[in-house]
């Protein structure tokens, strides 16, 4: 009798924690349904920009990264393009030197993005009022510094832009393309639209430069765009989020990398909520509202492995007692119900049930990338997309 007790006690924790998950994802899922505030053109003041693009050993697209924002409708004079080169050939560094761009030639023994964007800060001698970091296999439209610099104008000191799959060509692809416009359901618009902070995502952002280049020395890890987030909302600088205006991003094509990608996001995570926990008391004393949302959101279990979990116990409960299962199963429900909310209509096709019959094999990889996390937070995992 104090056996079955015990395991109902567990059963009743595990469940009212994975229905705290669950719950906190349908708030913003349902609160992105709602079409997000337009912001009034402003093109009075033309602010100058630096663009930086970190690219290690990515010599097949950083063309057309440079290439996009060389083709700007934005004045020529008044943005500047810098690529950190980091392991790439002898050739592409030969033919970027050609172009109209600032280039930085590094060969870091252990790369990181937050390593290249301090030798850049470090170089750079000029003055600019907004940064904008790209990956080197981001594309964007003609107008994107314009609308960058029109959200700048605003007010906002710090902006991240709608990135989206520029690539749908497998099913881990499509699988990823899903995975990220979830998260700028979830985590950007759903949460901009009630008053709180978009969360980044490490490229297609735009900071205040003078704010950034007193920061940038800080960061560290493999986690530089959690680093920032943490810095900017101490700082109580609000993160906004442009969803009309697109980054295109190169998805990972293989199981492979999007083990090896989720692995290096995992261990980042967990090593800055592990290093910013404690400030979650005092967040929430000084209404700091952003930030307390931060490490409350840093704490959740990553969807895919909260979907194999729910699904487990609602399996296992079914074997062992169906009334047990029952709440189970009416969470596993919710779930599904909230991810396709947050999945846009273009996505849901039928290549997305086609690249549905991948994901036990992806849920396999993201649990074993809990047990494999010591010391990747300290290295550089360089996620091949091809």
């Amino acid at each position: 009798m104090i056996f079955l007790s015990l395991i109902s006690i567990v059963d009743w924790l595990l469940f009212v924690l994975s229905a705290f998950s669950v719950v906190y994802l349908a708030v913003f899922a349902f609160a992105s349904l709602f079409a997000m505030k337009l912001l009034p053109v402003s093109k009075n003041d033309m602010n100058k920009i630096l663009i930086l693009i970190p690219a290690y050993k990515e010599d097949k697209v950083i063309f057309d990264s440079v290439n996009s924002m060389l083709r700007q409708n934005y004045p020529r004079q008044l943005f500047d393009i810098s690529v950190i080169s980091d392991q790439m050939n002898l050739v592409t560094i030969e033919k970027l030197r050609t172009l109209e761009i600032q280039l930085f030639v590094v060969n870091y023994p252990n790369s990181s993005k937050a390593k290249a964007l301090n030798n850049a800060f470090t170089n750079i001698c000029r003055e600019y009022d907004i940064a904008v970091i790209l990956d080197a296999d981001n594309t964007v439209n003609e107008d994107f510094l314009g609308e960058i610099n029109n959200a700048y104008n605003y007010g906002f000191k710090a902006i991240q832009a709608h990135r989206k799959a520029k690539n749908l060509n497998t099913e881990t692809a499509y699988l990823d393309a899903i995975s990220e416009e979830i998260n700028n359901s979830i985590f950007r618009k759903g949460h901009t639209n009630i008053g709180l902070p978009s969360a980044l995502i490490g490229s297609g952002m735009a900071i205040d430069f003078k704010w950034l280049k007193s920061n940038i020395a800080k960061l560290e890890s493999a986690g530089e765009d959690k680093e920032l987030e943490v810095l900017l909302l101490k700082d109580r600088l609000h993160i906004a989020y442009l969803e009309s205006v697109p980054v295109f991003d190169e998805k990972t094509q293989q199981s492979s990398g999007f083990y090896n990608q989720r692995r290096r996001w995992i261990a980042a995570q967990i090593d800055i909520l592990s290093k910013a926990i404690a400030d979650l008391p005092m967040a929430i004393i000084n209404r700091n509202f952003g930030y307390a949302d931060k490490l409350i959101q840093w704490m959740l279990l990553p969807r895919l492995v909260l979907i194999g979990f729910i699904f487990f116990m609602s399996s296992l409960w079914t074997v062992f007692n169906v009334f047990y299962s029952v709440k189970w199963w009416i969470l596993l429900l919710l779930l599904i119900t909230v991810l396709a909310v947050a999945i846009p209509r273009y996505l849901l096709t039928k290549r997305f049930l086609i690249a549905l019959k991948k994901i036990p094999l992806l849920f396999v990889l993201m649990t074993a990338n809990f047990f494999r996390l010591k010391g990747v937070n300290k290295q550089f995992i360089h996620t091949k997309k091809g």
